[in-house]
């Protein structure tokens, strides 16, 4: 697609924020608007955010406040799910379901009201990127509901398919696995938040998907 003076919303958590980059300039989608001469780029990354609906944080959820975002959007991010592992309590749900208080279920609701609210926009999913905090291992030891950073991944790309979405699988193919000491130097020094380098990274991986469609 052509990318030159589209507007571009970011919804995520503390990545998309901007936490661990050196400067707001540096964060992944600004990197794409610089590169493809974007006419905006808009952040609507908070701290701490998951996708499904959690009874500890009202009102912060991303299928809470995305409707919030501007409308007139050509390209919408969406990057999630570190979080709803690191510390949701939402279950995971079951495909079938349409509620925002699981896993499952705020991915269709929040895929689904994207599709509504921007009907001729270009919605691209991406799949959290791995991470190793402290003695955390997420592809072996699961959240408090039962589930992997990888789960989390899969569940993302199964409900993107159904609604006909385009996914950056950056679990799969971000270059970032902080398990390995010098990619978590390089890029990812905290084990859960990209540097520059690491946004370098992400930028270009979205990039790709988004010059390919």
């Amino acid at each position: 697609m052509e990318l030159k003076g589209k507007k571009l919303n970011a919804l995520g958590d503390s990545i998309t924020e901007g936490v661990g980059v050196s400067c707001s300039e540096k964060i992944f989608f600004n990197l794409i608007k610089d590169k493809a001469e974007l006419a905006a780029a808009r952040n609507y990354g908070i701290s701490g955010t998951r996708i499904a609906r959690q009874a500890d944080d009202p009102g912060r959820a991303y299928v809470e406040r995305f409707d919030k975002m501007d409308d007139d959007a050509d390209i919408i991010l969406v990057f999630g799910g570190t979080n709803d592992y690191g510390h949701g309590s939402a279950p995971i749900g079951t495909m079938e379901d349409r509620t925002p208080d699981t896993f499952y279920g705020a991915c269709h609701v929040l895929f689904e009201g994207l599709m509504k609210k921007y009907p001729l926009g270009t919605i691209v999913i991406m799949t959290p990127a791995q991470r190793s905090v402290g003695a955390d291992i997420p592809r072996i030891h699961p959240s408090r509901v039962n589930a992997t950073v990888l789960d989390y991944s899969n569940i993302l790309k199964q409900v993107a398919e159904y609604y006909s979405l385009p996914v950056v699988d950056i679990y799969a193919m971000g270059g970032i696995h902080p398990q390995i000491e010098s990619n978590r130097i390089a890029l990812c020094p905290d084990g859960l938040h990209p540097n520059d380098a690491g946004h370098e990274l992400l930028a270009s991986r979205v990039l790709g998907v988004l010059k390919a469609l």
